[in-house]
């Protein structure tokens, strides 16, 4: 025995909501499933591509920040070179130390400053350890007024030279004028070899 079903829809009958709403649900269940799968996942990859945006854009900017900076921090650069040549001339090197000892020998010359004695002392590693000190004792005999002489143009060197233990003799007269004689403690200082190079 068969049975058989006879269903007949008469849409008619149904009431015009439901009619409406078996109408517009495959509409809706399409658009929950793009938004769940296709809008959804999509705006993830947008934010996360907009962070990475933000990023590389605060890496730019901070480079061009800096590449801003190149020319200031050349500028500075040559001038700090500058500068450490000028220290260097200030601190010879131990083979140029001789010439400058030449050239305080040159000046008591022109000061018309007899010296009397030259002493080097053995040289003595400074506690910066950057620089050794060469010190040297010196007597020298002269007018009040040559030794001021001396002194002064000592200043003008471009080398570092330090002066210490000054002590004046008793002056003695000759041709109507009084001469001094002075020993001091001269130290000059030469580049460690790091320096130098």
């Amino acid at each position: 025995m068969a049975l058989k079903l006879d269903i007949k829809l008469d849409l008619k009958k149904i009431p015009k909501g439901v009619r409406i709403g078996i109408a517009i649900a495959p509409a809706v269940i399409i658009l929950v499933l793009v938004v769940m799968f296709v809008v959804m996942p999509k705006t993830k990859a947008i934010k996360k591509l907009r962070t990475e945006i933000a990023e590389q854009e605060n890496e730019i900017a901070k480079n061009q920040a800096i590449a801003a900076k190149l020319d200031i921090l050349k500028i500075e650069n040559e001038r700090l070179r500058k500068r450490l040549e000028e220290l260097k001339e200030q601190l010879p090197e131990e083979k140029e130390v001789s010439s400058l000892l030449k050239q305080i020998s040159g000046i008591a010359s022109q000061s018309n400053v007899d010296i009397l004695s030259w002493k080097p002392e053995s040289k003595k590693a400074h506690p910066s350890g950057i620089v050794e000190e060469i010190p040297f004792s010196v007597t020298l005999k002269g007018s009040y007024h040559s030794l001021g002489t001396f002194f002064g143009n000592l200043t003008r060197l471009n080398r570092i030279v330090n002066l210490s233990d000054i002590k004046l003799g008793s002056p003695t007269m000759q041709k109507d004028e009084a001469m001094l004689s002075i020993t001091f403690k001269a130290s000059t200082f030469s580049a460690v070899g790091e320096i130098g190079k």
